[in-house]
């Protein structure tokens, strides 16, 4: 790309341009139905307000259900094409962690559904979410692996992220009757 002063845009080749282009090809390679999100988060370009930018970068977050899934999307992503004449791409990175996928937890968390229910906390609920932890590692390797056993909360990384105090006591019991589950099996 090719920088020229913004009062003559035509001889330069701008990269905010392009980067607009691919942010919204990005985007559009979520599958939101499967739990798969591909989200440009961190972008910047330019150096100032009267300069047609030379170049420009996004960040990629993307959360995956398996691992064929977070292939598909890999492979997209190195195949998106410029939109803009004159214009390169470059991906660095890739993923940095494996799916947690579901069949890494199903045994773990039969354990944990029935200590909620004999310690009358009610129908523990699953869910799945895009997160990213050190379990991904885990059950990479085969390890049953539990994700997000800590306290009750909402608005993750949102201006209104909290925790429930109140719930602490219960999770707190939920995890020693976890724990106490897994020492009758061994």
């Amino acid at each position: 790309m090719r920088a020229a002063h913004a009062g003559f845009p035509n001889e330069g080749i701008n990269a905010t341009v392009e980067l607009a282009h691919q942010v919204l090809a990005i985007a559009a390679l979520a599958r939101d139905e499967i739990g798969t999100t591909v989200t440009p988060t961190v972008a910047a370009a330019g150096t100032t307000n009267n300069v047609v930018p030379s170049s420009a970068h996004v960040d990629i977050d993307v959360r995956a259900p398996n691992a064929a899934e977070q292939d598909r999307v890999d492979a997209a992503l190195r195949n998106l094409t410029p939109a803009v004449q004159g214009t390169q791409l470059e991906l660095g990175g890739g993923p940095n962690r494996p799916p947690l996928e579901p069949s890494s937890t199903a045994a773990l968390f039969a354990l944990a559904v029935r200590a909620a229910r004999e310690l009358g906390l009610g129908e523990l609920e699953g869910a799945f979410v895009g997160g990213a932890s050190d379990g991904n590692f885990t059950a990479a390797v085969g390890a049953q692996t539990l994700d997000g056993l800590g306290p009750v909360g909402d608005g993750a990384h949102a201006d209104h992220e909290h925790i429930v105090v109140s719930t602490l006591p219960e999770r707190t019991a939920l995890l020693a009757a976890l724990v106490g589950e897994l020492l009758k099996t061994r």
